[in-house]
């Protein structure tokens, strides 16, 4: 088989990292570290260029062999953050004073004192034409804009206003965008405001990517460039240029989707671990949970992994007052301008114990030693970890337990502790914070904690999260490749698009639209279409319709690296998971490469004096990845040529009812190495013609296994 590779850039603060991954075996190729070129002339491009050239050069890849390459930015996130935005101008369409109102959106304040300028001006739309346009569009430019917004009531359904504007703002050699390429949901106001976001983005997002182009080309590599969205999938860069505002917090979610494509993760919280911050996400059903991002605490209709950010991580400084451990950070060492003490690459002979502010305003608490030759260490996590010696000798955060020891003797001494009950107490004081954080996402996301794995990614990932699982009595797994993580998620993410659209009581020729629409759109993006899955949920208290498309682009998601096991040893790995011996373990349906698993468990009631025993249903594939891990559910396995009877059979059979009618239970189909989700739809007359669709291309008697979960 021909040698082809993935190539995975991320484009961080401090390094630009390179990762190349054999697109046939998984096998990581090469891995690489540049400082990120801000200061260039060509911007990170030249770091791109730099680490490309490094990886491809040193380990004889040719631009032929390249079939994916993509990266990752913290460019949108940093711009709105630093306030590097272009003004923007709106011209709002409509026929009522509401529509002026609700698009005359105020200038948003990004960060204290940084704010994205905004102009307003109206048409009614009986004054619509080009040249009350084109005396906006100058009005806006003498106000200062250098992007145009179109946003007209009602452009969900009719965009012909919209589009109006934009071709005339383009003739003017105008950035122009619009409401409807944003979002297909009502609710002018919210919409208004993601476009103008999503516009003041589209002149630095628009040179850096004719730039990262640029490279690509100059290099030659014929792939498509692709880039990290803040869903966890990638996106062409033609799609970067109309919608740069989906690759804002796409750094966050790099890192989530290496843990599903590389790890094969299926359900867990996942902690990416790095010297300044931890990044904690919820994963569940093989898939991360999202919400609607904010910025400047403004809701806007764009979707991002729900990932929750604390200062907490390898580099996190110990705060002590009055011989009390008061706090742990937020300042990291790498904000304070210290090494570690525990990374120090000479024995010290003499330690004193000194307190610091790392920045101004900070209280002068901070604890760091400074050695005989005058040079300052700050006490971090890692160092509490590596004196305590449960960081393992071949992972990346390890550094001599002898050094670690005698820089927190000299911290216990001063205090009156031990090295030992010092340490102890510092890395209990983190966990307590990350734990608290832990416990609003099993609550908010109904986690079952007799289940719950820790995933440690990140360079510290070690650091806490086998400290954290043990203190608090869950699993824990520290991910392979765990400093690289992100690079990973980069170089494997998957081509990924969302629609939401607002639709009252959608009929099922809705849904067949919204589906072929997501697949049109997905395709177009560079996703192939027989590796395309498509979930669709409606969503009856707000009237709308939510479609998620995933795709690969050179290879079938379920071919990727995988390793087939024997039956025994999946019936293993399943026994593993949940905490039992294989003899528990019944099986109740196979399908293709899926298995289906009843257990029965105990679990503890209240006092530990009652008791109770529950059955799980587990969905697993022939990797041993579970995939599924189900209370109150059913299982069932017919064929194709059956699978309709059986189905309508079987909801009304475990359906519930109430006075809103019939509550069927959440739908899941598997075969012939795919996964069809229904879990979203609420009637089996929605289904069905979806299930005609998908299970076009398949022999009557292809097995189809049914999993059925009560809402």
């Amino acid at each position: 088989m021909d040698k082809q590779v993935r190539i995975g850039i991320d484009v961080g603060g401090t390094y630009t990292d390179g990762i190349v991954i054999d697109n046939h075996s998984g096998e990581i190729i090469a891995k690489e570290k540049v400082l990120t070129t801000h200061y260039s002339k060509a911007g990170v491009a030249a770091g791109i260029t730099q680490i490309l050239n490094k990886i491809m050069t040193e380990n004889n890849i040719s631009p032929q062999e390249v079939v994916f390459i993509a990266h990752g930015t913290t460019q949108a996130t940093n711009a709105l953050l630093e306030g590097d935005v272009a003004p923007v101008g709106i011209i709002g369409i409509g026929e009522s004073k509401r529509a002026e109102q609700e698009t005359r959106i105020e200038n948003i304040e990004l960060a204290q004192g940084r704010y994205l300028r905004v102009s307003h001006e109206f048409i009614h739309l009986k004054d619509l034409n080009n040249h009350t346009i084109n005396e906006a569009i100058d009005k806006l430019i003498e106000a200062g804009a250098q992007v145009i917004v179109a946003s007209a009531a009602y452009s969900v359904e009719n965009p012909e206003y919209e589009l109006q504007v934009i071709e005339c703002a383009k003739e003017r050699g105008l950035y122009a965008t619009s409401g409807h390429e944003i979002s297909e949901l009502y609710g002018l106001r919210v919409r208004t405001r993601t476009s103008v976001i999503n516009a003041s983005l589209i002149p630095k997002m628009m040179e850096t990517a004719y730039m990262t182009e640029t490279v690509i080309k100059e290099v030659g590599i014929k792939s498509e460039l692709m880039i990290m969205r803040a869903d966890g999938g990638v996106m062409s860069l033609k799609e970067v240029r109309k919608r740069p505002i989906l690759t804002m917090l796409s750094g966050l979610a790099a890192g989530v989707a290496g843990a599903l494509m590389y790890g094969k993760i299926t359900e867990g919280i996942f902690l990416e671990i790095g010297g300044t911050s931890i990044d904690i996400s919820v994963i569940k059903d093989g898939k991360v949970m999202v919400k609607n991002a904010s910025v400047g605490n403004y809701k806007t209709y764009i979707k991002s992994l729900d990932i929750r950010t604390l200062a907490i991580a390898g580099g996190t400084m110990v705060r002590v007052n009055d011989n009390e451990i008061v706090d742990v950070g937020p300042r990291s060492a790498h904000l304070a301008k210290k090494d570690y003490e525990c990374f120090i690459s000479k024995t010290p002979h003499e330690i004193k114990v000194k307190h610091i502010s790392p920045m101004k305003d900070d209280p002068g608490d901070y604890v760091i030693a400074e050695i005989e030759d005058g040079s300052t260490y700050a006490f971090t996590l890692a160092g509490a970890a590596n004196a305590l010696g449960i960081i393992p000798e071949d992972d990346y955060a390890y550094a001599s337990g002898q050094n670690a020891r005698l820089f927190w003797k000299e911290l216990g001494k001063k205090y009156g502790k031990t090295s030992k009950e010092m340490a102890t107490e510092v890395l209990k004081r983190a966990s307590e914070k990350v734990w608290a954080t832990i416990e609003d996402l099993i609550e908010e996301y109904e986690l079952d904690k007799d289940f719950l794995t820790l995933i440690g990614g990140g360079g510290s990932a070690s650091v806490l999260t086998t400290f954290l699982a043990k203190q608090n009595g869950v699993k824990y797994d520290i991910i392979e490749n765990a400093p690289y993580i992100s690079t990973i998620g980069v170089a494997m993410a998957m081509v990924r698009e969302r629609i939401e659209r607002s639709v009252v009581n959608p009929n099922t020729d809705d849904i067949k639209k919204i589906r072929n629409d997501i697949l049109n759109k997905i395709v177009s993006m560079g996703a192939l279409e027989e590796t395309v899955e498509i979930s669709v949920e409606v969503d009856t208290q707000k009237h709308i319709l939510i479609t998620t498309a995933m795709g690969a682009t050179e290879f079938k998601q379920q071919d990727l690296f995988t390793i087939k096991l024997a039956e025994e040893e999946i019936q293993s790995k399943v026994a593993e998971a949940m905490g039992v011996d294989t003899s528990n373990l019944v099986k109740v349906g196979e399908a293709g490469n899926f298995y289906g698993y009843s257990v029965e468990m105990k679990s503890k009631g209240w006092l530990h004096l009652f008791n109770k025993k529950k059955k799980i249903i587990v969905i697993v594939n022939d990797e041993g990845v579970i995939l599924q891990r189900k209370t109150d559910s059913f299982i069932a396995v017919t064929t194709k040529g059956e699978l309709r009877e059986t189905l309508k059979n079987l909801t009304e059979e475990h359906s519930s009812y109430s006075v809103s009618g019939q509550n069927i239970p959440s739908v899941y189909l598997y075969c012939k190495g795919r996964t069809f989700d229904y879990s979203g739809l609420v009637s089996v007359r929605q289904i069905l013609p979806i299930i005609d669709i998908d299970f076009n291309y398949m022999e009557n008697n292809e097995k189809v296994m049914i999993l059925l979960v009560k809402k």
